[in-house]
């Protein structure tokens, strides 16, 4: 068997691997639309390929996603201690603080996650803010961002497929000084 068919094989007989774990989420990726390794629960099925998001009442009970191809399956925990209130003048929804080139497509909500499409154009940026709620950013197409936060400006890249967690209070500003981003927003309900 050549080598890039026995590497497919093994991708496709893969498990789901946890590409971020912490209190708030687990999040696990998966090439072939298998749910193979995922915890049991509800969560976001986010297809990479056709770039849809649905929801889940139990992800794993599946044994295969309904969603084919390459995804990312985000999994929301409760907090286990009430979570304290970020003061409104300091928390903000995706979209809400001041952007330029930049739009926002509400998915879908529920009692656990708000998910929104959104697209950064060449140059785009969002003005200085802090997030209201913790916040995944799943790329669809990754892309180059800078980032300012603590006084200190870096540039990110991102791949297709990556996840990066925005937590609650947290501030920055971003700019995009690649191609076009493409992404998911998947903001965590307390």
């Amino acid at each position: 068997m050549p080598r890039l068919a026995l590497i497919a094989v093994l991708i496709a007989l893969a498990p789901a691997t946890i590409v971020l774990d912490n209190p708030r989420v687990r999040v696990f990726r998966t090439f072939d639309g298998s749910v193979a390794g995922v915890d049991s629960g509800p969560g976001v099925v986010i297809s990479l390929d056709g770039a849809t998001a649905v929801w889940m009442d139990d992800v794993a009970s599946q044994g295969r996603s309904t969603v084919a191809g390459a995804l990312i399956i985000v999994q929301p925990r409760r907090a286990k201690a009430p979570l304290v209130p970020v003061p409104p003048s300091q928390g903000s929804a995706p979209g809400e603080s001041p952007f330029k080139g930049m739009s926002f497509n509400p998915v879908f909500e529920n009692d656990h996650v708000r998910v929104i499409r959104a697209r950064m154009d060449v140059g785009a940026s969002e003005a200085f803010h802090t997030h209201g709620a913790d916040t995944l950013v799943v790329h669809l197409s990754g892309g180059a961002i800078e980032d300012t936060a603590n006084g200190k400006t870096t540039v990110n890249r991102w791949s297709r497929g990556d996840v990066e967690f925005e937590a609650r209070g947290s501030s920055h500003s971003a700019r995009n000084v690649g191609r076009a981003v493409d992404v998911f927003l998947v903001s965590l309900k307390p």
